[in-house]
């Protein structure tokens, strides 16, 4: 039976709700917009047409993958963050709201009239750095993540962006591929849950990278080793932001005093709940 493409759209997301996916319809309409290679508009505007048979068996592929748990950014390959739009694939963390959260808090630290030396550690899809150099022209920043294949999708992102002559991506683990090197600001969203978490075995956590996302026995194992390293990576005055757990606000502040960091603060999410610490290398 041919379904039109409203029709096929509103049985997309009660099968959606009935897997308990609580954005039902926004997925839907993203997979069926990926699967036509058209926009939410044009869905709207052609909700009577009938939908291809090619473009049909995409979306049932597309429809059965998220129902199985695949998460929707890995099935479009593209997440939005900030004001970029990202490639994303099982390599990469899914860039989320709440690191945005730590870009805002990045540019208020670094004025639009000068040269600024910018460092993101763990890049992943270069979210980070890719957002901070799309707002500020005359910074450039160095990414860095230990997984090839994460290096390699930032560095896609920051060609298609037009910012690979302004944003370096480096392979290798935390400060090994900038030794020496200072910075006006280092930012990182490193992995910070606890190992045996066991979230780590739900919803879209499942599919991505564990190695971007558990950290020790206490989730804080690599906040340890950024926290202590990048005194010797920053200039007098510069500063390092890093989003940690809801829980790990006061653990993270205790590093940064105990690293020398003054004007030590944590910001809150979306939620209220503190997901960002900062603090001011002394000048």
């Amino acid at each position: 039976m041919v379904l039109s493409v409203g029709a096929a759209l509103r049985a997309a997301m009660a099968r959606l709700a009935e897997a308990a996916h609580d954005g039902a319809r926004p997925e839907a309409e993203t997979l069926l917009g990926h699967a036509l290679g058209k926009d939410r508009a044009w869905l709207f505007a052609h909700a009577d047409d009938a939908l291809d048979a090619a473009a049909a068996v995409r979306f049932e592929n597309l429809l059965a993958r998220r129902i199985a748990g695949e998460p929707v950014a890995y099935l479009t390959g593209t997440r939005g963050f900030w004001t970029v739009d990202l490639e994303v694939t099982p390599d990469t963390l899914i860039p989320r709201a709440d690191t945005e959260r730590l870009v805002e808090l990045a540019l208020e630290r670094l004025p639009e009239d000068r040269p600024l030396r910018v460092l993101d550690l763990g890049t992943g899809s270069g979210a980070i750095a890719l957002a901070i150099a799309s707002e500020r022209p005359r910074a450039r920043a160095v990414a860095v993540d230990a997984s090839a294949g994460a290096a390699a999708v930032a560095r896609r992102n920051a060609l298609s962006l037009g910012l690979s002559a302004r944003v370096e991506v480096r392979e290798g683990d935390w400060f090994a591929p900038v030794a020496g090197a200072r910075f006006d600001l280092i930012a990182s969203n490193p992995p910070y849950i606890e190992d045996a978490d066991p979230h780590l075995a739900e919803g879209d956590l499942r599919f991505e990278p564990r190695g971007a996302l558990a950290s020790g026995a206490d989730g804080l194992d690599d906040l340890r080793i950024i926290a202590r390293d990048a005194p010797r990576h920053l200039q007098p005055g510069g500063w390092l932001l890093l989003e940690h757990g809801w829980r790990q606000g006061e653990a993270v502040r205790t590093l940064l005093r105990a690293a020398g960091f003054v004007d030590i603060d944590t910001a809150l999410d979306l939620e209220g709940r503190e997901r960002v610490s900062l603090g001011r290398m002394p000048s």
